[in-house]
């Protein structure tokens, strides 16, 4: 059974609940093992192959709104493009450092992204800047998507405090269209938007670094097959190893 706990650790690279749900044993059993076997955290590691990296601040303040649409936290992560024929994940961190790679300007896909506070249902876009406009046409949407999907009241939106948000009209007129009330965080606390917060970093560990992309094309087409499996079949450990879908009435 160690034995088993550590391959997949090693392969899937996922959390201690993942594991022990796949392998039929308790969590904890799971932490055990691997702290028996001295591997490093996930939150050490880098995404795409595993290899120690970094530490990253946690906050023990949690919390959970009591209902769907009472809170969605929204946010925006810009990640680099990837140039056709795969970028330096693909070939090595010399291609980062060739002259033709620092002469290219590939630029950068900005993943705007709402989740819901209750139910941790996501949904996010691809779009190509962090404008006020293109903020709130993407909210407009994805309220429109929520709908959809059980969540007809949107009560508050919380952002941080980037201009796109903060003086943004088309941001402001969008949320007084939906009756909701838009919530600022205290400058220098993303902790405060935490929920998104985690959700970009499974975005990326997921989605964006899960692979190696040969084009910046084929990236952004998983992006909706890996949602799909995000709200509907994903277990989430902050709601009992269920999907976020589970937490919401059938429509």
């Amino acid at each position: 059974m160690e034995s088993a706990v550590v391959a997949l650790r090693i392969s899937a690279r996922r959390g201690q609940q993942w594991i022990a749900d796949e392998l039929g044993v308790p969590a904890r059993t799971v932490s055990g093992i691997l702290r028996r076997h001295q591997l490093p955290y996930l939150r050490d590691c880098d995404p795409l192959t595993g290899a120690v990296i970094r530490a990253s601040k946690t906050t023990a303040v949690r919390y959970e709104r009591s209902r769907p649409g009472e809170l969605i936290h929204m946010d925006v992560k810009k990640i680099g493009r990837i140039p056709d024929g795969g970028g330096w994940k693909a070939h090595g961190p010399q291609m980062g450092r060739s002259s033709l790679a620092r002469k290219a300007r590939i630029g950068y896909d900005y993943v705007h992204s709402a989740i819901d506070d209750h139910s941790r249902l996501a949904y996010s876009e691809i779009l190509s800047d962090e404008k006020g406009a293109t903020c709130a046409a993407f909210l407009a949407r994805a309220a429109n998507y929520f709908c959809t999907c059980g969540i007809t009241t949107i009560e508050r939106v919380i952002t941080d405090n980037h201009f796109s948000y903060r003086r943004s009209n088309d941001v402001a007129v969008v949320i007084a269209d939906l009756g909701a009330k838009h919530v600022f965080i205290k400058p220098h606390c993303p902790w405060q938007n935490g929920k998104v917060e985690r959700y970009n970093r499974t975005l990326q560990t997921e989605w964006a670094y899960r692979q190696v992309f040969i084009t910046n094309d084929a990236r952004c087409e998983a992006l909706a097959p890996w949602l799909q499996h995000y709200n509907n079949q994903r277990r989430h450990s902050a709601i009992g190893g269920q999907p976020p879908i589970s937490r919401l009435s059938p429509t």
